[in-house]
């Protein structure tokens, strides 16, 4: 079986783990308030998802 031939250092182990992210995430409107929020997740700011109440939030 195949070995590395050298080990890594500290900084290039660093550096390899640091950039596994690819793009920003993207962000959706919310139908029912229009502010932005991460898709498939309950919009915070009015509580709801898929078009139902999942959070109680307070009415202003």
């Amino acid at each position: 079986m195949a070995n590395p031939k050298r080990k890594w250092s500290k900084a290039r182990t660093g550096r390899a783990r640091s950039n596994w992210k690819l793009s920003v995430p993207k962000l959706a409107e919310c139908p029912r308030c229009h502010t932005l929020k991460m898709p498939h997740k309950v919009c915070k700011s009015c509580g709801y998802y898929n078009g139902r109440e999942v959070i109680a939030t307070e009415q202003e």
